[in-house]
């Protein structure tokens, strides 16, 4: 497997914790913590992708960082 499979595989298994700690978000008193967990995981999957030559793939997951971050703006900002 290349290097190039090797970032995909972990930008993808990076974005599913991320989407878990999203959802986590909602299930927890205390949603900080996962929002937090959120942020990073976005990163470096986002990294995963710059290092794998997807652009495409880097705008996708940085959409998505900042519509969770909107969501948790709205929705969580009082906690």
């Amino acid at each position: 497997m290349s290097s190039v499979d090797d970032d995909l595989r972990r930008m993808a298994e990076l974005e599913a914790l991320a989407e878990k700690a999203y959802d986590e978000m909602y299930e927890t008193r205390s949603p900080a913590g996962p929002y937090s967990e959120l942020k990073d995981l976005f990163a470096l999957a986002i990294g995963a992708a710059e290092r794998a030559g997807r652009p495409d793939e880097v705008a996708r997951l940085t959409r998505r960082l900042d519509h969770c971050r909107q969501v948790y703006r709205k929705q969580f900002s009082g906690f």
